[in-house]
């Protein structure tokens, strides 16, 4: 138990010194660590493993924000929190980055060798995972650093071996030799999903074939010229007449001389162009497929750099770009090349080295995907087992992709990353695959090729928890995970993939529910990128404003599945609102300094604006908690920001210096619990948004524990649900608002004394009034106060309407009668269209029989409001037009 500590807070809001030193004490007292034996219900999050290749981007600092506001929150509400934190070895990416940086030094991997460049790039890991723990310190990520993994662990080498041999074993892994996505910068097979399609000003060539038996030529286009030096056939639709007579026949091809078949096949689109197609099977998936049905020659024509082979003939050695411009000025000196006609199409680039990515022949490892797809597509039609999407309209974008999803093409031509556990025998080539090497290894030759990166990510909800034991501690108690939160630009990439290895490996999905959000853009509405020049650096934000600023702005910038857009402008309105809260907070504390967590006593003789404060409270907590519940963090942020900066900081801060101020010691005492059980909730419900500022609030008031990072989430006290004094409250401050909106239209400072004279709809109202007296002189300092419910008004005087009483202030000398007048006409109108607006609703009766009946009642209490003022603004106006 802690009693109030006398420490002054500093008058300005600096978060350089609120934050300095903060995590450090939270990692030492260990409140981010899982608690297995605690009894508590377990809830789990895994970290989306950044790269060990460089800094953390805005991306990054919205998706941990998000995952550590649940797990904040979770903690405070009871459960035992696991946030797991990792990082991804990013096989492509980080081999690039190394390599990169040999070059520069004069030198290859291949000058090293394998052993001493891993050894490198371990190095690189280690420099790079220190940055990025650095970051998410910064950012103030309650991770549990005594359970972190990393993708190339021995643990997830473990699991990685397990999936990959059961999946062979199952005949859902083989090796063979297909088209896939070449990258010949990096000179390694891609997926699908690592290639970025980018429109490109091309073109199509059109070329004619001449028969072989001397009776005319074929016309056939292509984007890629390069290529036709593999081409091994033409085909032509087996039901187009124009052709029939040809097929079983050949053609030469120009420059290479070579006869190659005319074949039939259902591909060729008869009436697209000339429905005659070339056929390049090892350059082209779907010449793949039409070669592999007529038997046609594969002619691989390019090396693995991008340079043409032997087999190109005189373009030998040749980049493949140069020999296309060669072969298209050959192709035209000898008559062949007929049309070039301008084309702008999409063209593959490797996602990571940006080269255009080249449909290649190659023998490579797949995984079979059709069984696991349909298995994880059966899960997710069964409601209690499948993942939920929040938005649940990504649940269509994940369908889709898995209801026409290929075949994965898992091996990859570099030496950073999983290593694939088959081996090959020297003498017969017989192929090998198994957890460990062969007994007799001498004899057999391990595949040098790695495992796509995203081949260990898919198995890290489970395999970082202790699978592929079963019987682990972690995996039984935390798995599966309770929410993944992820752009959903990852969809396809990674959260497909963990959720149908899941099923397979664990018989259950990976997580209950998966979090999408967009991506940060400039004000602008623009993709952040290099090339723009509008990328932010979230550490040099935090520098600026601090990370409590950054993290609200973020959390509560949108919606879920919507994109972001940065503002500098938003963050530092947020780190204005975080001051307003430093402010409000250190009046408070100056207000009740020496107050212990004991004395605070809210059973005292509460007034009304406590009263009002105190159900606010508990309407701001049911309707937070529910909000955050639904990951509506943008709504909880608005919530938040009216209950503070409106109810707490400018109405309820300002009514209590009445008692602070006063005599009445008990009335003192009442406030000063008021304020600190207000701030002590408020603070909690803020804090997973802005850890650091509130722990700083937190710990200066009187509380109970050690750090509000266990502290208990806020809940509902039903006595403190005050309705008939919200109902008064909402009275006085409507009435000091007119009171003051009509001293600002004519120009009659607060300062200046005026009388005020209040006619109450009945005695009751009048009542409240009176009792409210002190709160209405204080507000609206009248000369002299004329409270009641059946006097005459005063003549020429300005008015205002509120619900349940009429305002009079007569301004002798200020006022202009007929400006009064059309004030009031305008003020009667808006009432007429809202009357008509509540009308409208209730006479509809879709409405009246579909929407809640508190809502309809709702409605019902609005119009009855709005029929008051309708009647009083046009009663004073025929006072007025009387005069």
């Amino acid at each position: 138990m802690t009693e109030q500590q006398n420490i002054s807070m500093p008058t300005k809001y600096e978060p350089q010194n609120v934050e300095q030193g903060r995590y450090d004490w939270w990692l030492e007292g260990k409140f981010f660590e899982a608690q297995p034996e605690s009894g508590k219900t377990p809830y789990s999050i895994v970290i989306p493993p950044p790269n060990v290749t460089g800094k953390l981007h805005l991306g990054h600092a919205w998706d941990t924000t998000l995952q550590d506001i649940l797990v904040r929150m979770k903690r405070m509400q009871g459960f035992d929190a696991l946030w797991l934190p990792g990082m991804d070895h990013a096989g492509i990416a980080t081999q690039a980055k190394v390599e990169e940086k040999l070059r520069s030094e004069g030198i290859s991997r291949y000058d090293l060798g394998r052993e001493a460049f891993l050894e490198k790039t371990w190095e690189w890991k280690e420099e790079y995972a220190s940055h990025i723990r650095e970051q998410w310190a910064k950012l103030g990520l309650g991770l549990d650093y005594t359970r972190e993994r990393f993708t190339l662990d021995e643990g997830l080498n473990e699991a990685v071996n397990e999936v990959f041999v059961t999946l062979y074993e199952k005949g859902l892994i083989y090796r063979g030799e297909r088209i896939i996505n070449w990258d010949p910068a990096a000179k390694t097979a891609l997926s699908d999903i690592e290639v970025i399609h980018k429109e490109v000003e091309g073109a199509f060539y059109h070329m004619e074939y001449p028969l072989a038996d001397g009776s005319g030529t074929l016309r056939v286009a292509t984007t890629r010229p390069e290529t036709m030096l593999g081409d091994s056939g033409v085909a032509v639709h087996p039901e187009d007449e124009r052709y029939a007579h040809l097929v079983g026949k050949t053609v030469i091809l120009p420059i290479m001389n070579r006869e190659i078949p005319i074949v039939a096949d259902d591909y060729v689109d008869k009436d697209f162009g000339t429905g005659v197609v070339k056929m390049t099977p090892a350059h082209d998936p779907n010449d793949f497929e039409v070669g592999n049905r007529h038997n046609l020659e594969r002619i691989l024509v390019m090396n693995e750099d991008g340079t043409m082979n032997d087999l190109a003939g005189k373009y030998a050695g040749m980049d493949r770009f140069e020999c296309r411009k060669q072969i298209v000025a050959d192709l035209q000196e000898a008559g062949v090349l007929v049309e070039i006609e301008p084309h702008t199409h999409q063209v593959g680039h490797s996602e990571r080295t940006n080269a255009v990515v080249e449909p290649y022949l190659s023998k490579q490892w797949f995984v079979k995907m059709a069984p696991l797809a349909e298995e994880a597509l059966n899960m997710q039609a069964k409601e209690d087992e499948k993942v939920n999407f929040v938005p649940n309209r990504f649940e269509n974008t994940y369908n889709r992709w898995m209801e026409n999803i290929h075949d994965w093409c898992i091996s990859r031509q570099l030496w950073w990353g999983h290593q694939i556990p088959a081996w090959y025998n020297n003498e017969t080539g017989e192929v090998y695959v198994g957890k460990e090497a062969p007994a007799d290894a001498d004899n057999w030759t391990r595949d040098e090729d790695v495992l796509d990166t995203w081949f260990s990510s898919a198995l890290w909800p489970f395999s970082t928890m202790g699978w592929p034991d079963k019987e682990a501690a972690d995996f039984k108690r935390y798995y599966p995970t309770d929410a993944l939160v992820t752009g959903y630009d990852i969809i396809f990439f990674w959260v497909s993939r963990m959720i149908f290895q899941g099923k397979e490996f664990t018989g259950e999905r990976p997580f209950k529910d998966v979090l999408i959000h967009g991506l940060v853009r400039d004000a602008e509405g623009r993709k952040m990128s290099k090339s723009l020049g509008n990328g932010v650096d979230p550490m040099d934000v935090i520098d600026q404003y601090g990370a409590d600023a950054l993290r609200y702005f973020l959390a509560t910038g949108s919606s879920p599945g919507q994109d972001l857009r940065y503002s500098t402008e938003k963050v530092e309105s947020t780190w204005n609102f975080i001051n307003k809260i430093w402010n409000a907070s250190r009046f408070a504390l100056m207000n009740m300094e020496g107050l212990t967590f004991e004395e605070i006593n809210l059973d005292g003789n509460l007034n009304v604006a406590d009263k009002w404060i105190l159900s606010r409270l508990n309407e701001t907590i049911e309707r937070v908690t529910a909000l955050a519940e639904k990951y509506e963090f943008g709504e909880v942020g608005r919530e938040l920001y009216n209950f503070i900066w409106d109810d707490f900081c400018s109405w309820y801060i300002e009514m209590a210096k009445l008692p602070l101020y006063g005599d009445d010691e008990a009335a003192k005492l009442t406030t000063r619990s008021v304020l600190a059980y207000v701030l002590d909730n408020t603070m909690r419900l803020l804090h997973p948004f802005m850890p650091f500022v509130t722990e700083e609030i937190w710990q200066h008031l009187p509380h109970e524990g050690e750090s509000i990072t266990v502290a208990a989430w806020p809940t509902v006290n039903p006595a403190f649900n005050f309705e008939q004094e919200a109902q008064h409250m909402k009275l006085l401050t409507e009435m000091i608002r007119s009171v003051r909106n009509i001293r600002a239209e004519v120009n009659t400072p607060m300062s200046k004394k005026v009388n005020l004279s209040i006619l109450a709809k009945d005695a009751q109202t009048a009542a409240v009034l009176e009792e409210n007296r002190a709160y209405i002189e204080k507000f609206c300092n009248p000369e002299e106060l004329t409270i009641g419910h059946d006097f005459t008004a005063p003549e020429q005087s300005m008015s205002a309407v509120v619900s349940g009483a009429e305002l009079f202030l007569p301004l002798a000398g200020l006022i202009n009668i007929d400006e009064e007048v059309a004030r009031l006409e305008k003020e009667l109108e808006k009432w007429a269209k809202e009357v008509k607006l509540v009308n409208g609703k209730l006479s509809n009766e879709k409405f009246v029989s579909k929407a809640p009946e508190a809502l309809v009642n709702a409605e019902r209490e609005k119009l009855a409001d709005y029929e008051a003022k309708h009647a009083s603004v046009e009663k004073r106006l025929e006072e007025l037009k009387a005069l």
